[in-house]
């Protein structure tokens, strides 16, 4: 039996989960879970990385009570810290949804053309949240931290770092920063230079499989340390023509090839190829996700109205359909607030008929996400040449049977939901196949479907979706 720890930092919560292999079979359990609350201080917005530390390296000791045959963490994309010449931070890492980078994007593209920072990064997205642009704010508003930095770590990178005393960044992580060029297989040195960004503090890039070090003499592998990498490879699939959605905070939804897209099709649609685990791409596109729903439950409790998601979902399913629906991607939903009050507004805005109840105002949402789904899917069959018969959603929004009929129903194709704990069982897959006990992807993938919950969705009510697909295009005006 081989045993297996994951640390998944996710944006809700962080958790340290224990997997066991027997050579066949795949289980896991949950050993500490902990919150991963932002901080905000004098008008930023922090993580409060310090704390995460704390109860990463808690919940390792009480998983380690076990013997451990393997460590692998993953996280969020985009945010890093950076460390001085003694390996101290230099300053609390910035949070992704802090408003420093506000019009740090053209200052970029100012510097460097769009169209040459795309083929650069490997056909990277333009999303003001990337690395790059979080650089050129620390370049603009504080350079002192420049100065003093000597390496850059992305957040996972850094917990190895704090496990092992190794510095090195792992290949999946690394393509989110929108800082490498994937094409050369080095840092984008042209694009750093342009900006005035040390390119020393760069390290170097390993492979998921690679052994970063030991934590107690447990080996610390870089795994496809980018939450949603890890996710993708537990993926299911027994097909080539199948998109993933990893459906949590974000939704991340896309397509597996085995280089970058960078046609004009991926471009327009402003798709990100990030890398994945084992010579592959993971061409994809951000949408918001259920962070709006969490920030509307937020909202509720605030106000003294709190309710769990399963009846915030049972009263969904009551209410009436297709009447409403906003842009989950637009800009006025991805900071924190009164999301609900910001979903009624759009509605008003836009002629629609303004939600009121709880229920009404998650339809709303829930039906918007699986509409942005379709525009999302004809993008990737389009940049990527490839059909997509079956529409996999994994992680904890494959538990979401309402969100996961809509989404079938609006993409009129089958959605297979399942495994919930993508990310974790990732982890530990690239584990395993470091260590020698599974051939390679294709394998990992049949063990998965081996032993995990599969759900199936068939699409229904193709006409009336249709029709709102229509009607949404309109409202987005396409």
């Amino acid at each position: 039996m081989t045993t297996l720890l994951a640390v998944d930092l996710g944006n809700e919560s962080g958790r340290i989960m224990r997997v066991r292999f027997d050579g066949a079979r795949l289980t896991s359990e949950e050993v500490h879970r902990f919150p991963n609350n932002p901080v905000t201080a004098h008008g930023t917005l922090y993580w409060d990385v310090l704390r995460l530390w704390h109860e990463i390296e808690h919940g390792i000791t009480l998983a380690r009570r076990e013997a451990a045959d393997g460590i692998g963490v993953a996280s969020f994309g985009v945010d890093f810290g950076l460390l001085d010449a003694r390996g101290a931070l230099v300053a609390n890492p910035v949070h992704m949804r802090d408003r420093r980078t506000e019009g740090m994007m053209e200052w970029v593209f100012e510097r460097v053309p769009k169209a040459t920072l795309w083929e650069r990064s490997g056909g990277i997205g333009f999303y003001v949240i990337n690395s790059l642009y979080q650089l050129a704010a620390i370049r603009q508003q504080q350079p002192w931290q420049l100065a003093a930095a000597e390496t850059l770590l992305t957040m996972p990178n850094l917990i190895n770092f704090w496990l092992t005393g190794e510095i090195a960044s792992e290949f999946t992580h690394t393509t989110t920063t929108q800082c490498y060029n994937p094409l050369k297989g080095d840092w984008d040195r042209e694009t750093l230079d342009a900006l005035d960004i040390p390119t020393g503090i760069f390290p170097r890039v390993v492979q998921p499989g690679a052994q970063i070090g030991t934590h107690h003499g447990v080996p610390v592998f870089a795994v496809a340390s980018h939450d949603t990498g890890s996710a993708v490879v537990s993926v299911p699939a027994e097909t080539p023509n199948y998109a993933y959605i990893s459906s949590g905070t974000w939704s991340l939804f896309g397509v597996e090839t085995h280089a970058p897209l960078l046609n004009d099709a991926a471009q327009r649609a402003n798709l990100t190829s990030e890398g994945g685990a084992f010579g592959t791409y993971r061409p994809l596109k951000m949408v918001m996700g259920l962070w709006i729903i969490q920030q509307c439950r937020a909202a509720w409790a605030a106000a003294g109205e709190a309710v769990d998601y399963a009846g915030l979902m049972a009263a969904a399913e009551k209410a009436a359909p297709l009447r409403s629906w906003i842009d989950p991607d637009d800009s006025v939903f991805f900071t924190p607030g009164d999301m609900p009050g910001r979903i009624r507004d759009w509605c008003a805005r836009t002629g629609q008929a303004v939600p009121q109840s709880q229920g009404e105002v998650i339809r709303c949402v829930l039906e918007s996400l699986a509409l942005k789904y379709r525009v999302v899917v004809e993008q990737l069959v389009e940049a990527s040449g490839q059909p997509v018969d079956v529409i996999h959603v994994v992680g904890g929004g494959a538990q979401n049977p309402l969100l996961n009929q809509m989404t079938a129903d609006a993409t009129g194709r089958v959605v297979l939901a399942g495994p919930t704990e993508a990310t974790t069982l990732g982890n530990a897959l690239v584990q395993l196949i470091a260590r020698g006990e599974l051939r390679d992807l294709a394998q990992a993938r049949e063990v998965v479907r081996a032993t995990q919950t599969i759900t199936r969705y068939e699409p229904k009510d193709g006409d009336r979706w249709d029709e709102a697909y229509e009607r949404f295009e309109r409202m987005l005006g396409k």
